[in-house]
């Protein structure tokens, strides 16, 4: 084999068509395998390590291959099945394979920095035979021990350095960082041990003696020491030193001291960067229901790989999600578990590591890049040492990210809250569904998939009556509680006649009182952040908006600022109006902090926190919100959407829908069905355990077709209404939707783009199902214009022809120098 000439196909973490072959250096010949890492060069200045997706003989026809540089991985990180779901995603949703690359991995194994140099350990430090520009280089490096390219450039006044950085390589002169170090390294702590002569107990006690009379605070360390060691108990565990410095103040010194002394031992170990609770949950008790969908899950899984689990809230979903793991993991399978929020994985992966323990592992954004590398490797090792024992995990939860995860054995994924639009990705590319990505990963796997909801999306509740999925009803809440009494409130009505307390109707306000008389909670929902949506002058009717962006400026009490929620531009509010130099600007609408502000007026004895956007920016910040309300430290939640998922809280009275109209009103032809599956979501978070608890919805039109069928918990019959009307108007899931958004700072380029893409789609595709171009409701965000064009592709006639001249017209474009400023988003199945 190292005779032989070798070519790789590389894949790149960049937004380009295709893979990239590279020459194979010959010493490098036997380290080269499939799915592992390597450093590559990528036009004059840039390094990136690329991932090796096929090892072959023949060389590019139009160019000369560059060598690749180094092998960064002695065992493959990907494998062939993740290869091929990456380019099933890249072809069906329109995106490059660069692009799903660049999602998949985690960052700290994307080492795709500009490049840096440092010196090699092989120079001996003779510096006469170099060039003028090389001796400059060097000297830099003696001083700083790394440079980039582009200080390499100031440096030596080159333009392209490339040549001369190859030259001091071939030198050994100097080393790319990339070659020299990875950046992920396995966690390491201090522990602490006593010396082999102090396990007798007698020299123990001559320890405790000497340090009592001498050294209080080497007396306090040792003391901290046995207890926290469980010396006396079955099950003595190690003790980091970080414990006894959380136990005794200002521990270092006397530590040193002790391990000086030869009584304890301060020595290293890796650990995880996790925290694993032990399994110590109880069998679960089903219900004759639970047991039936169980059964029904299980004969329909002989005949069909996918399952919707149809249940209503609070009907025992999670037993059933947790008794189906509990059935893969006995057969050695592995199980992903894709929740749609990161605030969900708080909650339920307590419940899950109570059931599973430490086999069960958490992946998500918020993670740090080396906790999320550590989740990684965990999969492709088969586990990581954590003191002295290794952690391997069988079980993943997570959110749409963790579907990339490097799975060998892949026997189940559970899909929980199936139908929230959290699982589409939106920016950057692919903008994939995860749901979806889902099934077809499951059926690649030759795994089962359980798709579950109380209101299932439209599309899944279609595949299920049509046959493609397997359906099972779970229709009662678990322990015979009832579900929720639904009351609304006439907003209009109250306003009038003057009963509204703030944002509240009398019917939420007495429910509210009475459920704080009764220890109990509540929960406020208010899809909309913020203090106010604007300002408004009173006089001109001024509205500041966006520099920026065509939105308006929301305002926010706490920072006291305007803020876009779309770019981030914030400014002082204006004492007087910008355009007539009135001084009465008055709030209009209100959002949830203005709530938390005003509630404590009306319900002072009540603790009231909110949980949004703003106040879960922080990475523990969920959960703390989270326990605070299950242990019964808050009264009143005020939330977005964030409260609407799957949260489970027992102590929950009254939920109250502040306003209902605006979901309804929305343009788009999913705002009903959204509006419904909110409101009954968050409905289903009341009265969840012991008594029946109460619903109020506020809205303008209490008498809506939705509402009604919020009321009576009929999501038959407004599945029936979406899909009358989806099928009279061409909508999914009878048609395939693809909406392509181009982008330009230059409206008049946004228009000639859109303009000439949609005349050459009309051309190749049916007139009819080409709509736009039109700008969107937000025309322009961070100063780039848009415009939309949805293409409809039938899903019976000729639907891959369609799906395939679409690809050709979009790559068609891409190449035409006339449009190669103007941005183009492709978004296939848009949420």
């Amino acid at each position: 084999m190292n005779n032989k000439t070798l070519f790789a196909d590389i894949f790149l973490p960049l937004p380009l068509p295709g893979y990239f072959t590279y020459r194979v250096p010959a010493e490098l010949n036997e380290k080269m395998q499939s799915g592992a890492r390597v450093v590559v060069s990528f036009g004059p200045r840039k390094i990136y390590s690329g991932l090796v997706r096929k090892i072959h003989h023949t060389p590019p026809g139009s160019f000369q291959a560059k060598y690749i540089l180094s092998v960064l991985d002695e065992f493959p990180i990907v494998s062939e099945k993740q290869f091929e779901f990456w380019e099933w995603i890249a072809d069906y949703y329109l995106a490059t394979p660069g692009e799903v690359m660049n999602v998949a991995l985690p960052p700290a194994m994307k080492l795709a920095s500009e490049t840096r140099i440092t010196l090699s350990p092989d120079f001996d430090g003779e510096l006469h035979n170099l060039g003028e520009k090389e001796f400059l280089i060097a000297e830099a490096l003696e001083v700083q021990k790394t440079l980039s390219v582009s200080e390499v450039s100031k440096i030596t006044g080159l333009q392209k350095v490339f040549p001369l950085i190859g030259s001091l390589i071939d030198k050994r002169i100097v080393l790319l960082k990339e070659e020299l170090e990875n950046p992920y390294r396995q966690k390491v702590e201090k522990f602490v041990r006593l010396r082999p002569a102090y396990e007798d107990e007698q020299n123990l006690k001559k320890a405790f003696d000497e340090a009592e009379k001498r050294a209080p605070k080497q007396l306090e360390v040792l003391i901290a020491f046995i207890k926290l060691s469980n010396r006396y108990q079955s099950a003595v565990r190690e003790v980091s030193v970080k414990e006894i410095r959380n136990s005794v103040k200002n521990a270092d010194a006397a530590i040193g001291a002790l391990d000086k002394k030869e009584v304890l031992e301060v020595y290293k170990n890796t650990v995880s960067r996790f925290q694993h609770q032990e399994k110590m949950a109880d069998e679960i008790v089903f219900n004759e229901h639970q047991h039936k969908a169980l059964e029904d899950i299980h004969n329909i899984w002989k005949e069909k790989d996918c399952v919707l689990l149809h249940g209503v809230t609070s009907s025992g979903k999670t037993e059933i999600y947790i008794q189906l793991i509990k059935e893969a993991l006995e057969k050695g399978q592995q199980v992903l578990y894709l929740l749609p929020e990161i605030a969900l994985t708080t909650q339920i992966i307590r419940r899950i590591q109570f059931h599973f323990g430490e086999i069960a592992g958490v992946y998500h954004s918020r993670f740090n890049e080396m906790e999320r590398t550590e989740v990684w490797n965990n999969l492709v090792l088969g586990g990581v040492d954590s003191i002295n024992k290794k952690i391997t995990y069988q079980l993943v939860v997570g959110p749409r990210s963790a579907l990339f995860l490097p799975f060998k054995n892949l026997g189940l994924i559970i899909v929980d809250e199936e139908h929230e639009t959290s699982y589409k990705q939106h920016d950057p590319g692919p903008r994939y569904h995860a749901r979806d990505a889902a099934v077809w990963l499951a059926n690649h796997h030759n795994a089962r998939i359980l798709l579950g909801s109380a209101t299932p999306s439209v599309e899944s509740y279609y595949n299920a009556r049509a046959g493609k999925y397997g359906l099972v009803e779970l229709n009662k809440r678990y322990g015979g509680v009832q579900l929720p009494e639904i009351l609304v409130a006439d907003v209009k009505k109250e306003t009038r006649e003057k009963k509204m307390k703030s944002h509240l109707s009398s019917l939420l306000y007495n429910h509210i009182m009475e459920a704080l008389d009764e220890q109990k909670q509540v929960i406020l929902f208010k899809n909309r952040r913020g203090f106010a949506p604007h300002m408004e002058c009173e006089q001109c009717n001024y509205i500041p908006t966006c520099t920026q962006c065509d939105v308006s400026l929301v305002y926010h009490k706490k920072i006291n600022k305007l803020k876009c929620h779309y770019c981030g531009y914030s400014v002082k509010p204006h004492n007087q109006c910008p355009s007539c130099g009135y001084t009465g600007i008055s709030l209009k609408g209100y959002g949830t902090e203005k709530m938390e502000d005003e509630l404590p007026l009306i319900f002072p004895d009540a603790t009231i926190k909110r949980m949004d956007l703003d106040t879960t920016r922080a990475k523990n910040a969920y959960q703390n919100i989270i326990s605070d309300f299950e242990d019964k430290r808050i009264d009143i939640l005020i939330g977005t959407q964030m409260v609407s998922k799957g949260l489970d809280f027992e102590n929950v009275a009254v939920v109250g829908i502040l306003s209902a109209d605006s979901m309804l009103s929305f343009p788009d032809f999913r705002a009903h069905e959204r509006a419904y599956q909110m409101m009954a979501q968050v409905s289903g978070r009341a009265g969840r355990k012991s008594d029946r608890g109460k619903v109020i919805i506020q809205a303008m039109d209490p008498w809506h077709a939705i509402i009604r069928q919020v009321i009576d918990n009929n999501y038959e019959e407004m599945y029936k209404n979406q899909v009358l009307e989806r099928r009279n108007f061409q909508y999914p899931p009878f048609n395939r939707l693809v909406l392509l958004t181009l982008m330009h700072h230059d409206p008049g380029k946004v228009n000639d783009a859109a303009g000439y893409l949609a005349g050459r789609l009309r051309s190749l595709l049916p007139k009819e199902n080409v709509l736009g171009p039109e700008f969107p409701i937000v025309a322009r965000i961070k100063a780039q214009y848009m415009k939309n064009i949805m293409v409809k592709l039938d899903r019976k006639s000729g639907f891959m022809q369609q799906k395939d001249k679409l690809k050709s017209i979009i790559e068609e474009y891409r190449l035409d120098r006339n449009w190669k400023a103007v941005k183009l988003k492709v978004n296939v199945d848009p949420a």
